[in-house]
């Protein structure tokens, strides 16, 4: 078997995730309201089973989620929190062997969190809050900062750039060198532009269109754009009929380098990104075997 290139290979709290090729992460909302899966697993035995499933279609760590991120969301308080995200944290980590990621923009639920077992936290606020940085280089495991033009209670109100590409570029660029300043390695960072995160239809066309000069940063780039509003508006489809195009823009992202996609259909995911990988890889001794 070939190993993979050095610093490919993320600790997440004793798990690992191998980002020597493309990998997926599945989407895990205990929440009431978020905008594609809102209580569909607010019960942690459902919520358990739903993990187990991903994992099985071949998700590579599962991110779970207490709070929605929906655009017109309102916060929900830390002790509600972290009621729906520990339970869910402490059964999957001795019941599957993939990592947990803890979407949280809370320092208070990332401890907590982590404490549990989750081994990634993804920040859709990009540790801007109080504390956020100190709390994530204290806990020790990988950290993906994401962009987002504004909150989620008001993001879409008006959202407006002047190159959005070499904004959101130079946003995840210097939160990445932040992370470092604190002592953060480069090396458990990853990026997300954050579609659909203050953003028109027209600015997401474009980061995605230009999504290699985000990989090119050398952070491991994290893509979500499954189910998202970009699809609804340019085919007019609703949220549960946007499966394909969702494919297809998974399969644009990977064929420019990113390095987690962030869905809600692991299995079909997994299968499209596998094929594109293997294009790009052809002739370059790369395994093409499925995980075990």
């Amino acid at each position: 078997m070939n190993s993979p290139p050095p610093n490919k290979i993320l600790d997440c709290n004793g798990k690992t995730l191998d980002l020597s090729r493309p990998q997926v992460m599945g989407v895990l909302n205990v929440t009431p309201d978020s905008f594609s899966d809102g209580g569909a697993f607010l019960d942690p035995g459902k919520a358990v089973e739903q993990a187990q499933r991903m994992v099985g279609e071949g998700a590579a760590i599962i991110d779970i989620g207490g709070e929605s991120t929906r655009p017109g969301a309102q916060p929900v308080p830390v002790a509600e929190e972290l009621r729906r995200v520990l339970p869910v944290i402490e059964a999957l980590q001795s019941t599957i062997p993939v990592p947990v990621s803890i979407d949280t923009r809370k320092p208070e639920v990332m401890r907590a969190a982590v404490a549990a077992g989750a081994g990634l936290i993804n920040d859709v606020y990009a540790l801007q809050a109080q504390g956020a940085v100190a709390t994530a280089a204290d806990l020790g495991v990988p950290v993906c900062l994401m962009h987002m033009q504004g909150l989620p209670e008001t993001m879409q109100d008006n959202p407006g750039y002047t190159d959005v590409v070499d904004e959101v570029a130079g946003f995840l660029s210097a939160r990445a060198a932040a992370c470092i300043a604190a002592g953060i390695p480069s090396g458990r960072i990853l990026i997300d532009p954050g579609f659909g995160f203050g953003k028109t239809v027209e600015h997401n066309l474009q980061l995605l269109r230009h999504l290699d000069r985000l990989v090119s940063q050398g952070y491991p780039v994290l893509v979500g754009l499954s189910r998202k509003s970009l699809i609804g508006k340019v085919l007019d489809l609703p949220v549960d009929n946007r499966l394909y195009p969702g494919i297809a823009l998974a399969v644009l992202a990977a064929w420019q380098g990113a390095a987690v996609i962030r869905c809600h259909d692991v299995r079909e995911t997994v299968e499209a990104v596998r094929m594109c990988q293997a294009v790009r890889t052809v002739g370059d001794g790369t395994s093409l075997a499925p995980d075990p």
